[in-house]
């Protein structure tokens, strides 16, 4: 098991820029994949970042270039800096921890772009 908490969402006018944590109760590295994942009002959660145990990453097209997921291991955290924020990245953001026989969630943070 591995519980997992997020922070530092809030509110962003669009252009700018949020870094998202997540500390884990127990070690990352041997975790087989961490993500974060989004889910706006009236939408389906979608994944938006993953980052596998090898150091492999996986992005939602919406974000390419945008958003990186990475992670510090001795912290048992996971980042998602997010830059050039658009309105439409308005969601509530939750981390994911995938141990291959479960998913692990956080209780999500809002994250809120607008002028």
């Amino acid at each position: 098991q591995v519980q997992l908490v997020e922070s530092g969402g809030g509110l962003v006018q669009p252009g700018g820029s949020l870094r998202l944590s997540c500390v884990a109760s127990r070690s990352i590295a041997s975790i087989r994949s961490m993500g974060w994942y989004r889910q706006a009002p009236g939408k389906q959660r979608e994944l938006v970042a993953t980052f596998y145990s090898g150091g492999i990453t996986n992005y939602a097209d919406s974000v390419k270039g945008r958003f990186t997921i990475s992670t510090d291991n001795a912290k048992n955290t996971v980042y998602l800096q997010m830059n050039s924020l658009k309105p439409e990245d308005t969601a509530v953001y939750f981390c994911n921890a995938y141990l291959g026989w479960a998913d692990y969630w956080g209780q999500g943070t809002q994250v809120t772009v607008s002028s």
